[in-house]
């Protein structure tokens, strides 16, 4: 049935009559999402920017898909966990990589307080207009955790109306509608995803790892007089999720859909997501402008399985003050943020307050960045009988500077000094306050070289990262449970990471277009000792792979006509918990291969997509007989878009 099924999508491009194809141009793009906006050729910091067509096209069931397999990020689900997923940007690991990434929704910031990673899922691919990754950069604006980067996701506001379903194997089946409608003194726009799958792997009783998914958004832009501009926005999403638990590797080798008879079971998971935000700008005069922007979020985990509820209350502020004049911009500004989470008796805070300044001049074929950002980081955790109180105060800086050799080519250098305080979770053992660890800090040095030319663009980058106290789980694998054990959150007392990214574009002729991320990485630890004495001096981080890489060819053979083939690789890596470097089984590399056709004419689209044509298993290694199976079987979504 698959290769009869990978044959008909074949057939359909291959089959279909030639015709002349509209030339295609490709251009560099502006950075909007930035404090300051420039484009990309005369960017100081590595950068990746993808627009509204190429998450169209790339046909994604959500916002983890389309970074895992177009971009430079590593996804992987949450111990088995598709809506919520570990992000990894420049070898700070699959296990905690993604509290090294800050991540916003039009300029809110959605990371969280604790341990769990933000919800990407929450975000319909329909509704999003562009996503810009800032590589070891944005720390001035983006703030605490920003030390791999940030990925800035911005949604549409034009006058776009689409509906999409699909259906594919295994139960899954989505629906999304989006209503744009913009006009020169008001904008608005709602968008509603809802999507089910009926599971892939057993969990026992002939049940399967089913989940849900439904999210909202509304947005309102209104432009009373030329000057001002007000903005309000909602949005929610509601999610159940049951996901299996580990393997051993001998119950992977044999078959990753079963549930495993040496691990603890399933675990089901509600988690509801509500938030409100409002803003504006006043445009004082030519050069200079005001912008307010606050938000409130309330979420709600439940975890059924284990009766453990938590509550959090988000609550945020930012203003900032633009000027922009001739080869001169300047944004200062304050951020506020404040964090909440309760969870039976146990109430934890986690609040930032932050002060920065970001300026960008040119001048002839030069373009310099500077910026700085002054943070003040408090915690506080009442409990029956606790009160307990800390306090950080961060220090975070960029300098970048881009020298263009013509316009088709530049060069840049660029430093930024990061920072990331630590999640509440990490004063936790088993429930039990440990103790408060230290912030992590970073110094990043990029090295890089943009040519954009009509039909192709390239972008290259050398990085180094020089860390301290980078945090990490130290996982006592000498003391077992129950006995008392030594496992712990904790610091690296030194470390370090370089390497590569590669980026091309290429449009080859009207027929064929191939693009590519290939990114080479080394995290090291420089030096460590564990609990139990062992020296970790020298070794590599666990969970992180040398080499990775995303390719895309698409075929063109008509106007209507695109067939695509995706594949995404990355190379063995250390298990998650092997900080010795010496467990018997590693990560296995990761491997699949997609392929996709669409027919596209005027307003209707008709597409199919085969995710892992060759039934590649893949999974997450925690340690020894400790494996998450991901994406270890072939799916296949059809469905079609109307736009009206």
């Amino acid at each position: 049935m698959k290769k009869t099924i990978q044959l008909s999508l074949i057939s359909v491009a291959l089959l279909s009559s030639l015709s002349a194809e509209e030339t295609v141009t490709l251009i560099p793009l502006s950075i909007t999402s930035t404090a300051i906006e420039t484009d990309e050729l005369k960017a100081t910091d590595a950068v990746e920017i993808y627009t509204q067509e190429d998450i169209e096209k790339a046909h994604v069931q959500n916002v983890y898909e389309f970074l895992n397999s177009q971009t430079s990020v590593i996804t992987m689900p949450t111990y088995g966990n598709p809506f919520s997923q570990k992000m990894d940007i420049h070898g700070y690991g699959i296990g905690d990589g993604y509290q090294n990434i800050v991540v916003t929704l039009n300029g809110r910031k959605i990371n969280n307080i604790d341990m769990v990673a933000p919800l990407l899922s929450s975000i319909s691919p329909a509704s999003i207009s562009r996503i810009e990754i800032i590589k070891s950069g944005g720390i001035v604006t983006g703030g605490d955790g920003a030390n791999a980067g940030v990925i800035n996701i911005t949604t549409k506001q034009n006058n776009d109306k689409e509906l999409t379903v699909y259906g594919g194997n295994y139960g899954t089946y989505d629906g999304s509608l989006y209503l744009g409608h913009s006009e020169e003194k008001y904008s608005l726009s709602t968008a509603l995803d809802t999507k089910r799958h009926a599971g892939t792997r057993y969990i026992g009783d002939g049940d399967k790892d089913k989940n849900s998914l439904t999210n909202g958004s509304f947005d309102l832009t209104i432009n009373p007089i030329d000057e001002l501009e007000l903005r309000a926005g909602a949005s929610f999403a509601r999610t159940n999720v049951i996901y299996a638990s580990y393997l051993t590797e001998d119950e992977y080798n044999d078959n990753p859909s079963v549930a495993g008879a040496t691990n603890w079971g399933s675990t089901e998971q509600e988690y509801d997501t509500n938030a409100l935000s409002a803003g504006l700008t006043y445009f004082i005069n030519n050069s200079l402008n005001l912008n307010v922007d606050a938000s409130q979020e309330k979420k709600k985990s439940n975890y059924i399985t284990y009766d453990y509820v938590s509550n959090y209350t988000y609550s945020a502020a930012k203003s900032t003050l633009e000027y922009s004049k001739n080869n001169l911009s300047l944004v200062g500004g304050i951020d506020v943020f404040n964090g909440e989470r309760t969870s039976g008796t146990k109430t934890t805070d986690k609040n930032n307050i932050a002060g920065f300044i970001m300026s960008n001049v040119s001048f002839g074929d030069s373009t310099l960045k500077a910026g700085y950002r002054f943070e003040q980081v408090t915690y506080k955790h009442d409990d029956t009988s606790v009160n307990i109180k800390d306090n950080h105060s961060l220090h975070g800086a960029e300098l970048g500077y881009n020298y263009a050799l013509d316009k088709e080519k530049s060069l840049f250098v660029n430093y930024a000094h990061s920072y990331q305080a630590p999640d509440i979770d990490r004063f936790f053992s088993y429930g039990v306050f440990n103790d408060f660890i230290e912030p992590m800090q970073a110094n990043n040095y990029t090295l890089g070289f943009n040519h954009i030319l009509e039909h192709n663009k390239f972008k290259a980058s050398f990085y180094y990262i020089d860390l301290k106290d980078e945090i990490y789980y130290y996982s006592d694998l000498i003391n077992s449970w129950p006995s008392p054990s030594l496992s712990v959150n904790t610091n690296i007392d030194k470390s370090h990471k370089y390497g590569i990214d590669i980026y091309d574009k290429w449009l080859i002729n009207e027929k064929f277009n191939l693009a590519l991320n290939y990114n080479y990485v080394q995290a090291i630890i420089d030096e460590e000792t564990g609990r139990n004495g062992e020296d970790y001096s020298g070794n590599k981080l666990p969970g992180v792979s040398d080499h990775n890489i995303k390719a895309t060819l698409s075929y063109l053979p008509t106007q209507e006509i695109t067939l695509s083939l995706i594949e995404v690789y990355r190379s063995e890596a250390y298990a998650a918990n092997d900080f010795a470097n010496d467990f018997a089984q590693k990560q296995d590399p990761y491997n699949t291969t997609d392929i996709s056709v669409t027919y596209a004419k005027k307003d209707f689209e008709l597409f199919a997509k085969i995710n892992n044509i060759f039934n590649q298993s893949n999974g997450l290694w925690i340690k020894d007989d400790a494996i998450y199976p991901v994406n270890f079987t072939t799916t296949a979504i059809a469905g079609l878009k109307l736009k009206f």
